[in-house]
Order: structure tokens, then C-alpha cells, then sequence
């Protein structure tokens, strides 16, 4: 019995490695046309229908590229620095559910599991860059792990006031709890702390400072090729889904919807729908934002992202103590939410803001200094 409880086990991983591996080159193909789209061009069209097989060629290109190792790399952390940053990200859809029954082992403290894994990939970032005997990438591994420590502490105070209103660490008593209502109208702020903080957790624009290619070629990655280039890839990629479907999971109600009967694979749609739906927002922002410079990418997070999470926390706290109407959650989380929100625009809006000025103020002495008609 014990054996065959191995086999089982042993498929449903190799299953959830072949699925997440075509999300991933779904997700590949889907980022390429969105950003074509966003730039006014049509991104891949020549391998296969509208380049559907296009990730699947880059694939295989990867694999069968040339694998480079620095004559002076620490090869025995080199080789296991992937490894390090791919299993964790791997490791916590085995608790992911994508339906009440579509997953691999739901567990009573499934939200503590999945934060307390994917904190790990930092280690095999940092020893990615120290064991490649390159200073640019031993740079990009020092502010890949200044950048990530920073946003873990958003990300873990927002899933605690989704377990408080909960009352459970449980992913699936999480959605079960969010028939009547999704958490993201209770906590807008939350679900806004949340998929910032998400986004800089997976390096993507605007966080994507530890490996900016104009700044340090490339990260704690640059002297990687080939297959083991390719981990780090496929890494991302997974960890962009995990936070699209831990949004969907955590805030929009996962597969619980009111008028839709309760059948697995009608749930498993609704959430996979979910999932792209916010990975779409994720790619949108890549192609609309520029990246920050590292010092606004540490403000941002210690000065805005950690005290907004505090103030989520205790704003959750104060409703569930005194007893509070739902409509007053929402009300409250909306006004900080709209009001940082503008703060930030306004912010971000001052030099375009101080550039239109001083052309009208030059406009405007030119005018004055203006020779009149001699009629």
C-alpha cells in the first residue's frame, strides 16, 4: 500500500510539473502578443498560428544552447543556485487549490506553508551571484535580496488580515468563507498592498531592479546560459501565476460564485479565469510603467507599502473587535486606498507637472518681450 501511495504521488508531481510548464510557455506567449498589442505592433506570428509555438521553440533553443560555467564559479553552488530559487516555487502549489478538489494536499495551515517556502528563493538568488565570480552579479544578488526582504513583510501582513477575516489559515475554508461576499471588496487596500508587493516579489516591471539590464547586465543571472538560464526563467514565470492565483484565491473568491452550480471543473475554469485575468494587470503594468531607481524601490516599500499594511491590519482589527457593519470595512479601505493612490499620482506627476509650468512661464515672458507691430 505504502508503494503504491509513492506512485500516486510521484504522478500527481510529475503532472503539476508538466501543467506548470505549459502555463508557463501559455503565459510566455500571452505576455509577448499583450506587450505587441500595448506598442502597436503584432508580437509573434511566424511560428505556428498567430506564434503560438514560439515559446516552444525558445524552449528548445534553451535546452540544447551551450551551457557556460566561469573558470573561477564556485561550479558546485552554481549548478545548485537554480535549483534553490525553482523548488520553492514549485514546492507550494502542491497546497494551491484551484478548485475545492483540484489540488494535491490542502492543509489546515496551507497560507503559512505557502509563505513560509517562498521566502527561500532568496537563498539560491544570493548564491547565484556569489558563486559566479562576477561583481555585477554579486550586486544584483545583494539587491535582490534587499529588495525581496523588503516586500515579504507587505505580502505576510496583507495574508494576515485575510486569515483574521477568515479565521483560518486554510485555503479552502479561505474561499469557502467568500460566498456571500469576495474579500477584495472588504479589503480593496489589501488586495492593492497585496499585488504591488506580489509584483516586486517576482521581479517584475517597475521592481525588476536586482536584474535591470541597463544598470548590472543582468543580474545574479548574468553568467548563466542555457538550461539552467532557463530555471531561473521558468521560476518567474511560475511565481507570476502563484500570485495571480493567490489574488484570485485570497481576494476575488477563488470558485465560489453564487449562481454557478458547485462542480469541480466549473470551478476550476472560474478560478484559472481569475488567475489571467490579474496575471494580464501584471503584464499591463510591464507595459505602461518604467522601472524605479533603487532608492524609490526601497522608499516605496519601507516608507508607503509597511505602514499601509500595519494601518490594513488594524483597520481589520477594529472590525472584527468592535463588531463593525461589512459596508464600513470597505468605506474606510476605499478612502486610504483612493487617497494614497492620488498622493502617489500627484507624486509621480511633479516634474511633468514643473516642466509644463516653466514652458508656460517661458512662453509667457517671450510673449511680454515680444516686439510689437509696427502698424
Amino acid at each position: 500500500m505504502k508503494g503504491l501511495d509513492l506512485l500516486v504521488v510521484v504522478i500527481q508531481i510529475l503532472g503539476l510539473l508538466t501543467a506548470l510548464s505549459v502555463v508557463v510557455l501559455s503565459l510566455v506567449w500571452f505576455e509577448r502578443k499583450l506587450l505587441g498589442r500595448i506598442q502597436r505592433r503584432m508580437g509573434p506570428m511566424r511560428v505556428g498560428f498567430h506564434g503560438v509555438l514560439q515559446p516552444v521553440a525558445d524552449a528548445v533553443k534553451l535546452i540544447l544552447k551551450e551551457d557556460v560555467v566561469p573558470g573561477l564559479s564556485d561550479k558546485a553552488i552554481f549548478w545548485v543556485a537554480p535549483l534553490l530559487v525553482f523548488a520553492p516555487s514549485f514546492i507550494i502549489w502542491i497546497t494551491i487549490p484551484l478548485a475545492r478538489d483540484v489540488v494535491i494536499r490542502n492543509m489546515p495551515m496551507g497560507l503559512l506553508f505557502i509563505i513560509a517556502f517562498s521566502v527561500l528563493s532568496i537563498t539560491g538568488l544570493i548564491l547565484a551571484g556569489w558563486s559566479s565570480a562576477n561583481k555585477y552579479a554579486i550586486l544584483g544578488g545583494l539587491r535582490s535580496a534587499a529588495q525581496l526582504v523588503s516586500y515579504e513583510i507587505p505580502v505576510i501582513m496583507a495574508v494576515v488580515a485575510v486569515a483574521m477575516l477568515a479565521q483560518s489559515m486554510d485555503l479552502v475554508t479561505i474561499v469557502e468563507a467568500q460566498r456571500t461576499i469576495p474579500y477584495a471588496a472588504l479589503q480593496p487596500l489589501g488586495l492593492a498592498i497585496f499585488l504591488t508587493a506580489g509584483i516586486a516579489e517576482v521581479g517584475r516591471t517597475p521592481f525588476d531592479i536586482y536584474f535591470a539590464e541597463s544598470e548590472i547586465v543582468g543580474g545574479p543571472f548574468v553568467e548563466y546560459s542555457g538550461a539552467h538560464w532557463a530555471v531561473f526563467f521558468l521560476a518567474e514565470y511560475i511565481n507570476t501565476f502563484a500570485i495571480g492565483a493567490l489574488v484570485a484565491i485570497l481576494y476575488l473568491g477563488g470558485w465560489a460564485f453564487p449562481l454557478m452550480p458547485d462542480v469541480w471543473w466549473l470551478g476550476f475554469l472560474w478560478v484559472v479565469a481569475k488567475t489571467y485575468l490579474v496575471v494580464f494587470v501584471m503584464f499591463w503594468f510591464r507595459g505602461t510603467f518604467p522601472r524605479l531607481r533603487v532608492d524609490q524601490l526601497m522608499s516605496f516599500s519601507w516608507k508607503l507599502l509597511i505602514p499601509l499594511s500595519f494601518l490594513n491590519i488594524g483597520i481589520t482589527a477594529a472590525y472584527l473587535f468592535y463588531g463593525l457593519p461589512k459596508w464600513s470595512l470597505t468605506l474606510i479601505s476605499l478612502l486610504v486606498t483612493f487617497a494614497v493612490g492620488y498622493g502617489i499620482y500627484r507624486q509621480f506627476m511633479r516634474p511633468a507637472r514643473a516642466t509644463a509650468e516653466e514652458r508656460l512661464a517661458r512662453a509667457r515672458a517671450y510673449r511680454r518681450t515680444e516686439v510689437p507691430d509696427a502698424r
